[in-house]
């Protein structure tokens, strides 16, 4: 029960292409935007679209494979945590971001997607 205490699954597509950062160490980090979209009917009765957009982060081997396998517009399915961090900005101001760190990703969709 203890891996349901902080889990997220989704699936969506690829915003933008993914921005890959080798660290010093050589290990590899990446970062995307995963849009998911749910579907109801207004009080009119016709069909609205909520978009939400996620920041999605994974390191190491999970990083490699977005690097070779992940383009925008790419479905896949991400498997991973939740991560809240702050910082400061230029100008001073204390920034909050909340952030999914991938453990597992799923591509979706055919081998010849484009």
């Amino acid at each position: 029960m203890s891996t349901l205490k902080n889990h997220v699954q989704l699936i969506g597509n690829v915003g933008q292409e993914p921005t890959i950062t080798t660290l010093e160490s050589g290990k590899k980090v990446a970062r995307f935007s995963l849009a998911t979209n749910e579907y109801y009917k207004d009080a009119k009765g016709e069909k609205q679209t909520d978009t939400n957009w996620h920041t999605v982060v994974a390191w190491g081997k999970t990083a490699e494979i977005i690097e070779k396998y992940v383009e925008k517009g790419k479905e896949v399915g991400v498997s991973g945590k939740l991560k809240s961090r702050s910082y400061e900005d230029k100008d001073g101001i204390k920034r909050y971001v909340t952030e999914i760190e991938a453990i597992e990703i799923l591509l979706l969709g055919s081998k010849n997607d484009k």
